[in-house]
């Protein structure tokens, strides 16, 4: 791959980073956390783009993604844990009969968390990017 496709990648994980952000401020939590995923999930493509040179797997399941780049094995317990929490805010979110529930579990502190540790799992992969 070259540089154009893993700058397209960052760039769009940064993109969803901002708008995670601007949700936040609307106070739309649904989808602060279906923002936040597509943060990681972009910024673990550009890093699978990094080390295999090829394209990133077609799929939204982070632990998946970080799995086939060995990246997961890196993961603190905390990164793997906000991991494992934005997996469900990605495919749920989509779904009515789910939207009920996870806003009730969205409140402003909670999603101020996630927006918080998103920002340091994709600082963190950002720096292993430029390590490689």
């Amino acid at each position: 791959m070259n540089e154009k496709t893993l700058k397209y990648w960052i760039d769009l994980s940064n993109y969803d980073l901002k708008t995670a952000k601007a949700m936040l401020k609307t106070k739309r939590f649904l989808y602060v956390g279906f923002m936040a995923h597509q943060t990681i999930e972009k910024i673990l493509k550009a890093y699978f783009v990094k080390i295999k040179d090829e394209v990133p797997p077609h799929t939204h399941n982070l632990l998946l993604i970080a799995e086939k780049t060995e990246l997961q094995n890196k993961f603190s317990e905390k990164q793997l844990a906000l991991s494992e929490r934005l997996m469900p805010l990605n495919i749920e979110a989509r779904y009515p009969k789910y939207k009920e529930n996870l806003l009730k579990s969205l409140t402003y502190e909670a999603c101020n968390a996630i927006l918080k540790e998103t920002k340091e799992l994709q600082k963190w992969i950002k720096s292993k990017l430029e390590k490689n």
